[in-house]
């Protein structure tokens, strides 16, 4: 069966990143979640995408400036009201005591390809292992170097380079850096690459796929699983397509 990760949690309805967004996607029937971590000025893993904090926030400034008490008080869905009350950017922390009531598996991207964070591989594993978490989370980045170091601090848990470009024999590539998995952008998961990829026992989660005639097609081959900013909509295609067989 294809998996459902909810990119950002439920980010077409609700504000991205958020706890909102990440309830929002259990209860819209998602089986995982992918989210963004960065490091703050006093060295906590918060969950945030751009390295500033403009678009999606009523701040200004990079993440990396702000204190972690400083960053809590910026309203993180100032440009998505679905609620009168604020939305503060969550810790990783939070969500990953959240996740100890449910079932979810999460895919952390480190977002350290633009700024280093040191540090942040090691505050991810040692969280992570906090909650027993291991084998519910894959750490994914565009810096491979990173997912490599993880990978060597914590083999147990799993690791998935993410890329944008055509990758030649990715399967290949991935197992060369024990990956179970790759994320490419959609546009480069191929049918050749979807199938050749999982024949060769690597798991492939395309992102960010939301129009319908891209998830029936990858249901339709068995993907392993799609990342989507849409999880309702995809798990009604999901439905269909398995109820139709």
């Amino acid at each position: 069966m294809t998996m459902i990760f909810a990119h950002r949690g439920y980010s077409a309805k609700f504000p991205e990143n958020t706890m909102q967004a990440f309830i929002e996607a259990e209860k819209a029937g998602a089986d995982a979640l992918e989210i963004d971590v960065q490091l703050t000025k006093d060295g906590e893993v918060v969950i945030i995408h751009d390295e500033k904090v403009d678009r999606v926030t009523n701040g200004q400034g990079y993440v990396k400036e702000f204190t972690y008490k400083e960053l809590r008080k910026l309203d993180a869905g100032f440009h998505k009201k679905t609620t009168a009350k604020m939305e503060p950017i969550p810790s990783l922390e939070e969500l990953l005591e959240w996740m100890t009531t449910n079932r979810l598996i999460c895919n952390i991207e480190l977002k350290n390809n633009f700024f280093p964070y040191e540090g942040i591989e090691e505050k991810v594993i040692k969280m992570v292992r906090k909650y027993n978490l291991s084998n519910r989370i894959i750490i994914s980045s565009f810096n491979h170097y990173s997912i490599v170091y993880s990978y060597r601090l914590a083999p147990e848990i799993e690791i998935a380079p993410l890329y944008s470009e055509n990758l030649y024999m990715p399967w290949v590539y991935a197992k060369s850096i024990r990956a179970k998995g790759i994320h490419p952008k959609l546009i480069t998961a191929t049918d050749e690459v979807i199938l050749a990829s999982i024949e060769n026992g690597i798991q492939i989660r395309p992102y960010t796929v939301n129009k319908e005639d891209d998830m029936k097609r990858l249901f339709s081959i068995r993907c392993s699983a799609l990342i989507t900013d849409e999880p309702k909509k995809a798990m009604k295609i999901r439905q269909q397509i398995q109820s139709a067989i």
